[in-house]
């Protein structure tokens, strides 16, 4: 039976654990007695677990894609077809609401955006945003393991930085990566950090409960943490600080791979420290908070408020836990954080939390952006430049490893940004020919593409709902938040001739 399961298509695998995983909001429904949301999903989950079977002896033997193709194929699928069949028992669930925005919503959540059409308060049961919550939380394991085992090997989604890096740890690195066939290395890395990725997320839950949040909102609230998705019942509604400080500890499992996993190279003690995902990421949860903070308090001398020093620190603990939330691409809003505004009559730019989703979080983890690890070989690239307008014939430092990560590092970092730049450029085009606005039209953009939904609700003047969107660009939005998951040069690689040759 196993060795069946493992020779079926990777795209078939994720049917069949998304029809198991709907029995869990049936049960739920069940037991809060919504009964026809238990019925819907109950039935589609009966149903789609037969056709996995019917579908899983109807291809048993023959063997699926193992290459890396069928792989990258299969995920592609996943965020696109896969919607489909999670969409199903969301429309049955909620009366008028047409396919189309149950697919876009299921999109979202496994895409680990969390735009939502349904935000107005009470629309959906409870049930229901545990299933979004659990969608997204599966997406985020999904790109956990397919980020090792899918996309490193084919030196895509930041691996292509870390790759120039040819020392004889790098080496062991990259040929136990390459191990084996694709499917053979999804096996492997979802039996590591499957695991790994529920007990923290049955940590955190434990510890929000314990801070006094609902059973449901704090189970919803720690899948939308790891997942990095968002997603929140009835939208976000800070639980306080003590539970903000959880999750603020736990989002740094978005800010580096190396924070759940070492790479499986001996390391020296402390190198999370050095890590520079980890260290940049330090930098900008430091520095923007204290910019906020400087701007608020020249701010409040003029409502002579600067002397509220409760206020003071108020507003910078806000700052930083919304720095960190928006750079992970999670986009929880800090309980202080609106203070700010009212103690010294000045708003947050919104141009901030734009440019933090722009830049994301870690290679290999559930943030979206660009990543860290690429702005830092950029940003090594740039200083050693400096350095040699002053000093022409001086010799880099760091070493071999740090003169690759300055050159062919940064080479391709920026080819990646490039492309980045001219993505966001198109679609903002097109969304703009679908009647938004100029400045609605770059924050949608920038939310989508950074898979950071709730960007839309702060990053501009004023609100953007995504159900006020028109269905055209929805279409683009949905099309952009799977772009921005799987990333350009995932796609681009498909057409690639080498992929395809046998």
């Amino acid at each position: 039976m196993v060795a069946r399961l493992k020779s079926l298509p990777f795209l078939l695998l994720l049917q069949g654990i998304g029809a198991v995983a709907m029995f869990v909001p049936a049960i739920y429904a069940f037991q809060v007695r919504s009964l026809h949301v238990s019925r819907s999903f109950f039935y589609s989950g009966l149903v789609f677990s037969m056709l996995f079977l019917l579908l899983a002896v109807a291809v048993s033997g023959r063997g699926g894609d193992r290459r890396a193709r069928g792989q990258l194929l299969g995920l592609l699928g996943a965020l696109t077809l896969l919607p489909v069949m999670l969409a199903v028992p969301f429309h049955e669930s909620v009366p008028g609401a047409s396919f189309f925005a149950c697919w876009f919503e299921m999109v979202s959540s496994i895409t680990t955006t969390g735009a939502s059409l349904f935000s107005e308060p009470g629309r959906l049961p409870s049930a229901l945003h545990l299933w979004r919550a659990m969608v997204g939380w599966m997406g985020g394991l999904l790109f956990w393991v397919s980020a090792l085992a899918i996309l490193a090997p084919l030196n895509l989604g930041g691996f292509e930085v870390v790759s120039t890096d040819m020392t004889a740890a790098g080496r062991a690195a990259l040929r136990e990566r390459r191990a084996g066939d694709a499917g053979m290395r999804l096996r492997r890395y979802g039996a590591r950090l499957a695991p790994v990725y529920a007990g923290l997320t049955l940590a955190l839950w434990a510890i929000l409960v314990m801070t006094g949040l609902a059973p449901l909102e704090g189970a919803i609230i720690a899948m939308s943490t790891l997942s990095t998705s968002g997603i929140a019942p009835g939208g976000w509604q800070s639980p306080g600080v003590l539970p903000e400080i959880a999750i603020f500890v736990f989002l740094f499992f978005a800010v580096s791979r190396l924070t759940f996993r070492n790479d499986f190279i001996t390391r020296e003690r402390g190198y999370l420290l050095r890590d520079p995902e980890i260290r940049l990421a330090l930098v900008l949860v430091l520095a923007i908070p204290g910019f906020l903070f400087l701007r608020h308090w020249l701010g409040a001398i003029e409502t002579n408020e600067q002397e509220n020093l409760g206020r003071a620190l108020a507003a910078f603990w806000g700052a930083m836990f919304t720095t960190l939330s928006f750079l992970t691409t999670t986009g929880f809003e800090g309980s202080t954080f609106e203070q700010a505004r009212f103690w010294s009559g000045l708003p947050t730019p919104g141009l901030v939390l734009m440019g933090l989703s722009i830049i994301g979080g870690g290679v290999a983890t559930t943030a979206g952006g660009v990543k860290l690890l690429r702005i830092y070989a950029l940003y090594k690239h740039g200083t050693r430049e400096m350095g040699r307008l002053v000093h022409p014939s001086s010799v880099g430092g760091a070493g071999s490893s740090g003169r690759r990560l300055r050159r062919e590092g940064a080479f391709v970092a920026w080819i990646f940004f490039m492309l980045f730049a001219m993505t966001i450029g198109a679609i903002w085009a097109a969304l703009a020919l679908t009647g938004l606005r100029f400045t609605e039209a770059a924050v949608i953009t920038v939310a989508a593409l950074s898979t950071n939904g709730p960007l839309a609700a702060v990053g501009g003047q004023n609100a953007i709902a995504w159900r006020e969107l028109n269905t055209a660009a929805q279409v683009i939005v949905a099309a952009t938040m799977v772009l921005g998951r799987l990333e350009l040069l995932a796609i681009i690689a498909l057409f690639n001739r080498d992929v395809w040759r046998g």
